[in-house]
């Protein structure tokens, strides 16, 4: 039988806070607090262009990893799921394009939000970074606050669709329940 009361609770429709800010596990000694940090991933081959981007994002609370290559790229997202990648287009192995493609094509990996970051600026790179699947396009060089709208921004769209499967989810359970 379906606890609905716990599910209800569970299935909240208020819209997550801008940016939350919850404690390392070091200070609040849970664990489960660390876990709930939005994971972010920078892919991108140039060193200095990493830094830049982890500087950006130090003043948020992400759990932040990087990777060099297309190739460390994918290995990096099945094994530890981002919730958002920060993919540079030209890298060497595999391109960011054909990164982006095999994250769309496979339904482990399709709702992982990504937002290409890339000296690329013409429109046809912008159209082939929208077929590739990308979420959103970002071009160098990188305003701080831009980069930061639109991560938080990617970050709570991503939110907001767990909370509506979740919703669905528990929708179907009623209904499959008679109740």
């Amino acid at each position: 039988m379906v606890n609905l009361v716990s599910m209800e609770r569970e299935v909240s429709m208020q819209p997550p806070k801008p940016n939350p800010a919850p404690q390392p596990a070091a200070e609040t000694g849970s664990p489960a607090v660390a876990a709930a940090l939005p994971r972010v991933l920078i892919a991108d081959d140039n060193p200095q262009g990493v830094e830049l981007l982890e500087a950006y994002l130090s003043e948020c609370n992400y759990e932040i990893r990087t990777s060099a290559d297309g190739e460390e790229t994918l290995h990096e997202i099945r094994a530890w799921r981002p919730d958002l990648i920060l993919l540079d287009i030209m890298m060497p192995k595999i391109s960011g394009f054909e990164v982006c493609k095999r994250l769309r094509a496979d339904p482990a990996t399709r709702e992982i939000a990504v937002l290409m970051i890339t000296a690329l600026d013409q429109p046809s790179d912008v159209e082939r970074a929208v077929d590739a699947g990308t979420d959103d396009f970002l071009p160098k060089p990188i305003s701080k606050s831009e980069l930061l709208l639109r991560v938080r921004s990617l970050l709570r769209s991503r939110h907001y669709k767990r909370e509506l499967d979740r919703a669905l989810a528990y929708i179907e359970a009623v209904e499959r329940g008679g109740t």
